[in-house]
């Protein structure tokens, strides 16, 4: 056998299996994901006045007192940066770790110095990809009073709508409960703007 002979049908199964994973698949598979779970295929956008705002799967920073703040963000050197999705991977007894968990809380108690409850500790630490959207009803409703405050609205309407937007543990048994900070904001901002 020459090696012609070997390099031709190499050089097919190249062009084919080229063709198959890297074109015919991967067009099948969106074209699939577009019928079935179109919003999930786009990214889960959330849209306000017909433009996107975020997505309901990455987190982002809040820091105004008139906000649901959500989880800090291990990524750098922006915050929420999808692109550099991970943890900062420091050990409980890190020195950084501790620091920034110390500065967050401060940043907690100096936005609402008359909240002496604990911090959820959701609110001082990050997740592990460093994007989380959600925190814990716990930690939505440790903001509640600051947020209230700062707008001038009822803490019950701020509560309700913290009610209205957690989320059960998924099929009821995996997960924690949670709430998605960025749709607790619009719906926050929604409630202002109806002047309630």
């Amino acid at each position: 056998m020459t090696l012609s002979n070997q390099i031709r049908p190499a050089l097919v199964m190249l062009i084919l299996f080229t063709l198959v994973t890297g074109l015919l698949y991967p067009l099948a598979i969106t074209g699939i994901a577009q019928v079935v779970f179109p919003k999930q295929a786009n990214g889960s956008l959330i849209y306000e006045d017909g433009r996107p705002v975020g997505s309901s799967l990455i987190g982002q920073s809040f820091d105004d007192p008139r906000y649901f703040w959500g989880r800090l963000s291990a990524t750098a050197p922006v915050p929420y940066n999808a692109a550099a999705s991970s943890g900062s991977n420091y050990g409980p007894l890190n020195g950084a770790l501790l620091a920034a968990v110390q500065a967050r809380i401060d940043a907690l108690r100096s936005a609402d110095p008359d909240n002496t409850a604990p911090v959820p500790v959701d609110l001082v630490t990050a997740s592990a990809s460093g994007l989380d959207p959600h925190i814990s009803p716990a930690a939505a409703e440790y903001q509640v009073t600051r947020v209230a405050k700062a707008r001038g609205l009822p803490e019950d309407a701020v509560r309700q709508l913290v009610v209205k937007h957690s989320l059960g543990r998924q099929w009821g048994f995996l997960g924690e409960p949670r709430v998605n900070v960025l749709e607790l904001n619009l719906a926050l901002d929604a409630l202002s703007a109806n002047g309630r």
